[in-house]
C-alpha cells in the first residue's frame, strides 16, 4: 500500500510539517509494555479464524495490481482478514518516519490523538483499515477509530488500534511501530512481509484516549480472552 498516484503525493507534500521530531514529552507512556503470562497465545486466535463467513461485498487486493483474493471476514464479536503487512509511516513526522525515509509519507492519519494531533506511526502501534466503500465499510461493522486489533505474526500477538485509513481496494498496512513489535521489517521503503499477517479487529470496542498503548493492550487481552471463550 506504499503506492500513491503522484497528485496525491504532491498534495501530501504541500502540507509536510516538519520532519523533526517534536521535543516535548508526549501526552501518554509509549515505552513497551510487557504482556502477561496469562496472555492469549496466537495459535489459539489462529484457531478461531482458521474458518472465514465473508462480512465484505468483494475481495480486496494486498497492492496495486495484485489479483483481489483477501475477504473481510466477521463473527457476532469480531472482523479479520489474513493479509500481507505493507508498512504505513504516515502521521507526526520523527526520526524514522518522514519525507526522507518515506517517499510516500503524509502528515496526517484518519484519526487523531487526544490533543489533535495526527498519530506517531513510529510509536503507536496501529493498522490501517480500507476506507469506506463498494467492497466493505468498517463502520456498520462495530468499528471505528481507536477499535482494539490483535495483529498476529508466526507465534507473536500485538495489540493495537484501528488508526489511519487506506485505498478503499487494498488491504493489509499497520504502523512502523506494529511491524517492529512483531519481528517485521519496519523500514517503509521494502520492509513489511508479503503475507502471514492475521488481523482481527474486536466490535464495539475503543482505546480512549486513541494513544495509550498500554490501554489498548489491557482491553486487547480482555477481547482476546472473550473472543477465545476463555474467562
Amino acid at each position: 500500500m506504499r503506492v500513491q498516484s503522484l497528485s496525491l503525493a504532491a498534495a501530501s507534500a504541500a502540507l509536510l510539517a516538519p520532519t523533526t521530531a517534536p521535543t516535548t514529552t508526549p501526552p501518554y507512556d509509549d515505552r513497551p509494555v510487557t504482556r502477561r503470562a496469562d496472555a492469549v497465545a496466537a495459535a489459539d486466535l489462529l484457531a478461531k479464524v482458521r474458518d472465514c463467513v465473508p462480512v465484505s461485498r468483494g475481495n480486496y487486493r494486498s497492492d496495486y495490481g495484485a489479483p483481489a483474493t483477501i475477504p473481510v471476514c466477521g463473527t457476532r464479536d469480531a472482523v479479520y482478514w489474513k493479509a500481507d503487512m505493507d508498512i504505513d509511516c504516515d502521521g507526526r513526522p520523527g526520526p524514522r518516519c518522514n519525507r526522507r525515509t518515506d517517499p510516500y509519507f503524509a502528515p496526517s492519519t484518519a484519526f487523531a490523538q487526544s490533543d489533535g494531533r495526527p498519530l506517531s506511526a513510529e510509536r503507536l502501534p496501529f493498522i490501517v483499515v480500507p476506507a469506506p466503500g463498494r467492497i466493505w465499510d468498517y463502520r456498520e461493522h462495530g468499528v471505528r477509530g481507536g477499535s482494539v486489533v490483535a495483529v498476529i505474526h508466526r507465534d507473536r500477538v500485538q495489540y493495537a488500534v484501528v488508526g489511519d485509513t487506506g485505498p478503499q481496494h487494498i488491504i493489509g498496512e499497520a504502523s512502523y511501530a506494529t511491524a517492529k513489535a512483531l519481528g517485521i521489517r519496519p523500514d517503509p521503503h521494502g520492509g513489511g512481509v508479503p503475507s502471514g499477517v492475521t488481523y482481527i479487529v474486536f466490535k464495539n470496542t475503543r482505546v480512549s484516549p486513541i494513544e495509550d498503548h498500554a490501554a489498548a493492550v489491557a482491553a486487547g487481552e480482555r477481547a482476546a480472552k472473550r473472543f477465545v471463550g476463555a474467562r
